[in-house]
């Protein structure tokens, strides 16, 4: 497969790679340089953006605060010692990413999209 998505792309102007112990990598407290957010309009997910790790911004008219309807799907990537960067499995997170959707009633992502969405990196 050789095509893919238009991301925009904005890199971190500090990586935190340097102070990172990755002999100690503690769940939920220890975050990438970047963070891929996406928009669903008009029936179809659209905007796909790398962005420098922040903080997020959202509508107080969202479900997820109304409802508790929200969800996350992390996924895994491993540095060789030659340098390159593998992600594991992004078919298996695009599918649990669509089971939460689904389960929540709302919309699902196309796994090829997901999937597309990192191997820019």
């Amino acid at each position: 497969m050789t095509e893919t998505l238009d991301i925009k792309i904005t890199k971190t102007l500090k990586s935190r790679l340097a102070e990172t112990d990755f002999d100690n990598l503690v769940f939920g407290r220890t975050f990438t340089d970047h963070m891929l957010v996406a928009d669903y309009s008009d029936g179809e997910w659209k905007n796909f953006e790398i962005l420098p790790y922040g903080e997020i911004s959202v509508s107080p008219g969202i479900s997820s605060l109304h409802y508790g309807q929200s969800f996350f799907e992390g996924i895994k990537a491993y540095k060789h010692a030659d340098g390159k960067v593998s992600i594991f499995r992004p078919d298996k997170n695009a599918q649990r990413f669509n089971k939460s959707a689904e389960r929540l009633c709302m919309p699902l992502c196309p796994k090829i999209s997901f999937c597309k969405a990192f191997w820019l990196w």
